[in-house]
């Protein structure tokens, strides 16, 4: 009777909430009944609400041998009598990574991708005026044709993101092509002064009988009509059929990063005698960009270095269970930091995540998971056609599902593969093909940590490095590039990856590199590593990005490193998104001049063991003047990385208080800590 209760609120919810569009969107994602496989005994299960991860527990506390099978995950629906006549979808944003999905306990379908939306038409499969189950079993175990085979994180299992129940007319825009909204629109020709825009329309039509309909596209802005255009349409018995309209605009006002992240809104609706019967409403930035290089990244016709991060989909205690708040609190940090690139690695990540970038402004490198051992054993290839197969769908639902993104503006192919054993170079080059006849309007690119041909297949191409974290210094950088870019002028070279692992609790006063894989990871070192690998970066311009490993610490059960096992702390935040390391205030400094800060490093180092001390500062103000007991240790210019530093300062016996402050009468900033020698 309680679930009777709880899914008529939530029909009469939304069917208050569409009254002139009959396409529904039900959530269904509140008292699912969950249980492992081998709990056969009735009455094992427990409730739960998705977002749902089963390893949100044991992966994160550093088992390697985290649960990885089978579960159930089963809720009643009760199918309305009235919805007889209507088309009903079950559309699951993402489950990791293998799921079967039944109906009244018979199978409907099967779906093979922890990171990719898929759509079931279930219209056929309900008994309406009942309840009605609906079952899924999850499988997110190892398997040797389902990508990605291997990877520095962790393959949380379950039903982590939401699922709606779609109810449509029978003549609909189709949510069956690959689970994209059924509009596609590709930007053929973008500037300044012109825009011509081609809306590709999926139709379906599942009547029995021919149906005479109407196709109307709005282009607005702030709800100000800009263009409109219809076309009548005969939809076959049973048909399906793609519509192209194109939209043709004058002086189009564009999409500019984080200085103009203007979009327009494109709704497509269907109609018959004058009946909206489904609309479909998706963003539209228009911009134009290219790639050169020796200029990199340019926009709109302006060079836009990108200050970019990588960013993994999980945090403490949920696992990747990820709900609107986390993907918004993620996103302001990036923003306080001034990011304007993410790439988001190394798999699709939250359509919610995609738009949030889309209004923020940030430019978006997005990639299938495609993923190599990196440091460790197994591969990320096997050479069979059910392998192959499943790379090239999981491509398909990528570039499909996301295709209307202004902030995506590269397809991201794989990630530090090998070429040893089964060579992926030819498999690799079948991605880039299709990729291309996906999207002509987009390049493609990969990150790499090897040499071969494996770095020239994709349009782009860009490496992961650690100089000065797992070998070198980070010195090497720089040096590295310049080679490169003398033996291959023609090649568009990015960073993909660079960082460097960090405790908060973990302090020292002299600036000692450690063992990556130890237990000790002091964070004066990541600062440190950070600051001379962006000194090499930043004054490169043919560098076409940059992207930090990572902004968050992230979890991979396997590491036995750091403050504790199962965490990778490379990230610039903590795991849990409380503490904001030093490198993060560093970047922030150089990146977002907007927000007037200075920012005292080595704060949490409490216990110093030397009196002589450098005390560094990061500011985006152009002077600061320190303090150490009250006593003035002098002014000093902000150079050009942001950077503020104080050689020779002498502490006292016992307890300091160290004290900055910027020498901007108008608007002073102060930062402050106390140590004890």
């Amino acid at each position: 009777m309680k679930h009777h209760f709880w899914t008529f609120v939530t029909i009469f919810l939304y069917y208050s909430l569409t009254v002139f569009a009959e396409r529904q969107d039900i959530l269904l994602n509140n008292h699912w009944k969950f249980r492992f496989s081998h709990q056969v005994q009735r009455g094992t299960e427990v409730r739960v609400d998705l977002p749902h991860t089963w390893n949100a527990q044991d992966a994160l506390s550093g088992k390697p041998d985290y649960k990885r099978g089978i579960s159930n995950y089963e809720r009643k629906l009760f199918v309305c009598s009235e919805w007889k006549g209507k088309r009903l979808f079950l559309r699951f944003e993402g489950v990791n990574s293998i799921a079967n999905v039944f109906i009244n306990r018979k199978h409907i379908g099967e779906h093979r991708g922890g990171y990719g939306a898929f759509v079931f038409e279930i219209t056929d499969r309900v008994e309406y005026g009942k309840d009605n189950s609906i079952l899924v079993r999850v499988n997110n175990g190892e398997q040797l044709d389902v990508m990605p085979l291997v990877g520095d994180f962790n393959f949380y299992g379950g039903i982590y993101r939401d699922v709606h129940l779609l109810i449509t007319d029978e003549s609909c825009i189709s949510p069956l092509n690959y689970a994209s909204p059924g509009v596609r629109l590709i930007q053929d020709s973008v500037s300044h002064k012109y825009a011509r825009v081609s809306a590709l329309v999926d139709l379906s039509n599942g009547n029995g009988k021919q149906r005479e309909v109407e196709l109307n596209i709005v282009l607005s802005d702030a709800g100000k009509v800009i263009k409109e255009m219809s076309e009548n349409i005969t939809l076959l018995p049973g048909s399906t059929l793609q519509k192209e309209m194109k939209i043709e605009l004058e002086n189009p006002h564009l999409w500019n990063g984080r200085q103009d992240p203007f979009l327009y809104q494109v709704e497509v609706s269907l109609l018959h005698e004058g009946k909206i019967l489904d609309q479909v409403i998706q963003p539209l930035g228009l911009r134009f960009y290219r790639i050169d290089p020796d200029e990199g990244f340019i926009l709109n016709g302006k060079h836009l270095p990108l200050r970019g991060v990588c960013r993994h989909q999980d945090r403490s205690e949920v696992g990747n269970a990820l709900r609107r708040e986390h993907h918004d609190e993620d996103a302001a940090l990036m923003l306080e930091m001034g990011v304007n690139a993410v790439r988001l690695a190394h798999y699709p990540q939250s359509t919610y995540f995609y738009n949030l970038m889309d209004r923020l402004g940030i430019v978006v490198w997005a990639e299938i998971p495609f993923v190599g051992p990196g440091g460790y054993d197994d591969t990320g290839f096997v050479d069979s056609p059910s392998f192959r197969a499943n790379g090239k769908e999981q491509l398909k639902e990528l570039i499909r599902q996301h295709y209307n993104h202004p902030s995506i503006c590269v397809w991201g192919l794989f990630n530090e593969l090998t070429e040893d054993g089964d060579n992926p170079v030819e498999y690799i080059k079948e991605l880039n093909v299709l990729a291309h006849q996906e999207d002509v309007t987009r390049p493609t690119t990969s990150a790499s940590n090897q040499s071969g041909k494996i770095n020239f297949v994709t349009d782009l191409i860009a490496w992961n490095r650690y100089d000065g974290w797992y070998g070198g210094t980070p010195q090497s950088l720089g040096k590295w590039l310049d080679r490169m870019h003398k033996e291959h002028p023609e090649i568009r070279i990015a960073i993909s990856e660079y960082g460097a692992g960090a405790s908060i609790y973990h302090q020292q006063d002299s600036l000692v590199k450690t063992n990556p894989t130890s237990w000790w990871h002091p964070e004066n070192w990541q600062t440190y590593y950070h600051l001379e690998n962006w000194k090499a970066i930043s004054e490169r311009p043919f560098v076409w990005g940059s992207f930090v490993w990572n902004m968050f610490d992230f979890g991979a059960a396997h590491r036995t490193e750091g403050d504790r096992p199962g965490i990778n702390d490379k990230g610039l935040v903590t795991f849990d998104r409380k503490v904001r390391k030093d490198a993060f205030y560093f970047y922030k400094a150089n990146w977002n001049k907007e927000e007037p800060m200075i920012y005292l490093a080595g704060k949490r180092n409490r216990i110093r063991r030397r009196q002589q001390q450098t005390i560094i500062a990061f500011s985006n103000q152009p002077e600061a003047e320190l303090f150490v007991n009250g006593k003035s240790c002098g002014k000093m210019k902000t150079d050009r990385y942001s950077i503020l530093e104080w050689e020779n300062v002498v502490l006292k016996p016992g307890e300091n208080k160290i004290e900055v402050k910027t020498t901007n009468k108008k608007q002073s900033l102060t930062d402050m800590y106390y140590c004890i020698l």
